[in-house]
């Protein structure tokens, strides 16, 4: 399988060079990508959006677009699903009776998979490590579970300080981190999970997974917080092969 599982963050011209490079990749030789835009309301905008945005090295056609969208799964050689708000995305999914196909299109058939943001995070067994806001009620937390590890996209290590606008100083913010809401997802699952720092990507090679673009931080129930390099290989229990 060839999946591309970002965490966003592209607003640099180099951290766009890379994603089209990693996008282009991930779909040679692929005629036709399915673009799911349900972690929108825009459906049509956000498919346009992102067709200009990838620079013309993909032919996106939004699933939306198409009457029977299980069946166009059997007429496309790739899978792209974007960012947004993960609730929104899970219950368009779901409500469309997607999840299923989508997984089969990917494992059975081995269609290449890229998920960005909101995308990565239903790549996983569960939607339950997004940051999203719940905006609207799911039928159920699960995924497409392509891959056996949960992803915490627009991870960052530590705390947070903000700039005070009055004065330029800088305040700092003491709520919690994002590894203590992964804590509180290990209080009632055991599943591994990757904090993606913003312009990191997962790629996968072979049977492991390739650490690309920023740092990652790893995150198992009741071990201490390991953060890893770009560069680095990762199995799918999310060890250091």
């Amino acid at each position: 399988m060839r999946i591309l599982l970002g965490s966003g963050g592209v607003g640099t011209d180099e951290r766009r060079e890379t994603y089209r490079s990693l996008m282009s990749e991930n779909f040679s030789n692929c005629k036709k990508v399915a673009f799911v835009p349900y972690a929108s309301e825009d459906h049509d905008g956000y498919t346009e959006r992102m067709r200009d945005f990838s620079g013309g090295e993909i032919d996106l056609v939004g699933i939306h677009e198409f009457d029977d969208q299980v069946s166009a799964l059997g007429d496309v050689d790739g899978i792209y699903v974007g960012g947004g708000n993960t609730w929104l995305l899970v219950r368009e999914m779901h409500e469309r009776g997607l999840i299923g196909p989508l997984r089969d299109a990917v494992i059975s058939r081995g269609l290449p998979y890229a998920g960005v943001s909101a995308g990565a995070n239903v790549a996983c067994p569960t939607m339950q490590t997004t940051n999203d806001m719940p905006i609207t009620m799911v039928p159920s937390f699960e995924t497409l579970g392509i891959v056996p590890f949960q992803i915490n996209p627009h991870y960052y290590p530590g705390g947070i300080w903000f700039k005070e606008d009055e004065d330029g100083s800088f305040l700092k913010h003491y709520g919690e981190t994002r590894s203590r809401r992964v804590s509180e997802f290990h209080q009632t699952r055991d599943e591994p999970v990757i904090g993606l720092y913003e312009g990191s990507y997962l790629r996968s090679k072979g049977e492991h997974f390739e650490l690309i673009g920023n740092k990652a931080t790893l995150m198992r129930r009741g071990e201490d917080l390991v953060t890893v390099n770009p560069g680095t290989l990762l199995t799918s229990s999310l060890t250091t092969a």
